[in-house]
């Protein structure tokens, strides 16, 4: 969970944009996005396969 503290002459609308930054750090957003559906075991598997083709191609 991310939590901000905001300071008394703290504008709201930066600590929005803090906590923006730090949810979009902590990879919360796409853990949502990715758990909104179900998938297949062997989709999941696969899909993990290609990315880490692709990490491993952008390594090199």
């Amino acid at each position: 969970m991310s939590i901000v503290i905001i300071k008394d002459v703290e504008p709201f609308e930066i600590a929005i944009r803090r906590f923006k930054r730090m949810v979009e750090r902590s990879g919360l957003l796409s853990e949502v996005r990715s758990r909104l559906y179900y998938e297949k075991p062997t989709s999941e598997r696969k899909r993990k396969k290609v990315t880490a083709a692709r990490k491993h191609i952008k390594k090199s």
